[in-house]
């Protein structure tokens, strides 16, 4: 058996080391159009801010590796041009010799990933002007860095890379502005969320700008000229993050179908309509665990399940993909956010009557030194109670909490049943009333149920 696997990401090398995991017989061919394998690209803002480290540190397990230790004939710099799915064979192309080549294939796994969105924007092919998605990307900007000394930077979008990356950039004594199209950073965050994100940014010397619309990128003799709808900015360089798009074009092309949200469409086996042939990660759809319909959300820990459960599949396996509920989390200077489940407005979104509440208490004991805030947002089903989603935030003590609320998501817990759990109390981590503890209190006379 031959089972090919398209991109070596997070998704396709799991898919492809759990076929080979589950049919040491099979032949497992992996086809990557870049120049490495098994990396970890949510890394990249913590290695560009330290120049000593080479972005390869990124790479989790070599090319070399997988052909040595896991028998896995891993082809570098191999873009995949087309699918036959009735004659099964996969076209592809050789980059580094531009020679063209059949590859049939009896199983075939799609993980071709996303890409970072490039707006029509005029002037965005400029040098000076950088995506961030892959680690030739981070390479890039490494290098630009050491080479033009840029004193200042715009980031266009204000979401988790353009977050991140604000305080790589600072890190590194650049002046950092912040020009986010819509009235907020950190889109999908409640107010009370992406109010204390933005005012940890300018705590920490970052120009932030919301509600403006970057209009054109024009050269100048020193980098770049901004304009907006408001102002003109001039800079060195600048960091276009404004979200990414699923690399479907390949599946769409051979008559896979696709999901409203544009990504691959599949069943919680990972199939596609296509027979023989799976797909997993950033390039297809999940279901959502709180409203049971077709989600995209891309995420490196999303994708490395699914490719799992895509490659084992593929080997004849039986496996199930559960569902996803979107859980999250990143760091912004000082600060810790998190979120998993629904917000109001996308319980709303999908017809769902519901309330939100706000809490607000404390991450350590009474009077035990160094005790910080922590605000939480949770989202329940008016009807029953049910929670439906939640976000946190805090300079400490965030990401436990999100996950307790993500495995609550997953057993259709309600308020009630938030309020009963048994959670560790010690003064140096957490008071006696825990704050998902008052949370689920505050939700229940929200919801007149105290």
């Amino acid at each position: 058996m031959r089972i090919v696997v398209i991109g070596g990401v997070a998704a396709g090398m799991s898919a492809a080391s759990q076929a080979k995991r589950r049919r040491p017989d099979a032949e497992v061919i992996v086809l990557e159009r870049g120049p490495h394998v098994s990396y970890g690209s949510c890394g990249m803002p913590y290695n560009i801010e330290d120049p000593s480290r080479e972005i390869a540190d990124l790479v989790v397990i070599t090319a070399e590796a997988f052909r040595r230790d896991r028998g896995i004939d891993v082809r570098l710099r191999h873009e995949a041009l087309s699918i036959d799915v009735e004659g099964k064979r996969v076209r592809a192309r050789d980059l580094v010799t531009g020679e063209e080549y059949d590859l049939s294939y009896d199983r075939l796994v799609i993980a071709t990933g996303a890409r970072a969105a490039r707006p029509p924007i005029p002037g965005i092919d400029l040098p000076g002007i950088f995506l961030l998605r892959e680690l030739t990307d981070g390479e890039a900007i490494k290098k630009a860095i050491a080479e033009r000394r840029p004193r200042r930077v715009a980031i266009v979008g204000g979401g988790y890379i353009g977050l991140e990356m604000s305080e790589a950039f600072r890190h590194l004594g650049l002046e950092v502005a912040i020009l986010e199209r819509l009235d907020q950073v950190a889109p999908g965050y409640d107010p009370e969320i992406a109010g204390q994100i933005e005012a940890e940014l300018r705590r920490n010397g970052v120009d932030v700008r919301t509600g403006v619309t970057v209009r054109a990128f024009e050269p100048t003799d020193r980098g770049l000229r901004i304009q907006t709808d408001q102002t003109s900015l001039e800079v060195e360089m600048a960091l276009v993050a404004v979200g990414v798009r699923p690399n479907a074009e390949l599946a769409e092309a051979a008559g896979i179908r696709l999901g409203a949200s544009g990504a691959i469409a599949v069943d919680d086996r990972m199939r596609t309509s296509a027979p023989d042939v799976w797909a997993a990660g950033d390039c297809a759809e999940a279901q959502n665990v709180v409203t049971g319909r077709p989600v995209w959300v891309p995420l490196g820990t999303t994708a490395n399940k699914q490719g799992k459960v895509a490659g084992a599949n593929a080997a004849d396996a039986d496996e199930r993909f559960r569902g996803i509920a979107g859980t999250a989390a990143f760091k912004v200077f000082d600060l810790h956010v998190g979120r998993t489940g629904l917000s109001l407005h996308e319980a709303e979104a999908a017809g769902i009557s519901a309330i939100r509440s706000l809490s607000r208490h404390r991450t350590r004991g009474h009077n035990y030194p160094g005790s910080k805030p922590i605000t939480t947002v949770l989202t329940l089903e008016k009807e029953t109670g049910r929670l439906l989603g939640a976000q946190v935030v805090a300079p400490e003590g965030v990401a436990g909490r999100v996950n307790v609320y993500a495995t609550a998501l997953y057993a259709g817990m309600d308020v009630d049943d938030l309020a009963a759990l048994d959670l560790a109390y010690a003064p140096p981590l957490a008071p006696v009333w825990d704050p998902i503890l008052i949370a689920a209190r505050v939700a229940q006379k929200d919801l007149g149920r105290d």
